[in-house]
């Protein structure tokens, strides 16, 4: 049995890691894909595992990731292992870059993509509360929240994630039925 893999994007501050845990809190079959990430692991926010620079390149080299690319100065990647939890009949959600959706629809056909969003000042206010950015790259991360989705992408669903956590769970869950998340 093949399971499905499920990409949340968005901009910065639209909440993708509290609506990714909510998703896993609310079925048992999903699983959270842990992203490497060249950012010390102190820095806080999703739980990740932080690397060098030097680490990351190693293991990109080896073959460790399924997925990488480079965003806001740092690299990220996604474990290859996902493929034993995918082959495994899991559902595997993963917060990946929107530069890298082609990629991960070539990798992954029947990838699902959800699409989070919420109004300039919901997503403002939010990296203002996070405080792991400064003021100007707060300004920065904004300007790119207007980006496109790239052209080509199938299995994309837009799910607004201004109101409340349980709604975004709800309307997710919804776009990805019959027997997903």
């Amino acid at each position: 049995m093949t399971g499905q893999l499920v990409a949340i994007v968005g901009p910065s501050g639209v909440g993708k890691d509290s609506v990714m845990a909510a998703l896993a809190a609310a079925d048992p079959a999903v699983l959270l894909a842990r992203r490497v990430i060249t950012r010390p692991t102190e820095a806080g926010g999703e739980d990740f595992d932080g690397v060098s620079t030097e680490t990351f390149a190693r293991r990109e080299a080896a073959g460790d990731f399924v997925l990488s690319w480079p965003a806001h100065g740092l690299s990220y990647g996604i474990p290859a292992t996902i493929r034993r939890d995918l082959d495994a009949g899991r559902i595997v959600i993963v917060n990946l870059s929107r530069a890298v959706l082609l990629q991960a629809q070539q990798v992954f056909p029947d990838l699902q993509v959800v699409s989070l969003t919420a109004p300039p000042e919901v997503l403002a206010a939010r990296l203002a509360t996070r405080g792991r950015e400064d003021a100007e790259e707060q300004k920065r991360r904004l300007s790119r929240g207007a980006l496109p989705l790239p052209e080509g992408l199938r299995n994309v669903h837009q799910v607004d994630n201004s109101g409340p956590i349980e709604a975004t769970v709800a309307a997710v869950r919804s776009a990805l039925q019959p027997e997903s998340v």
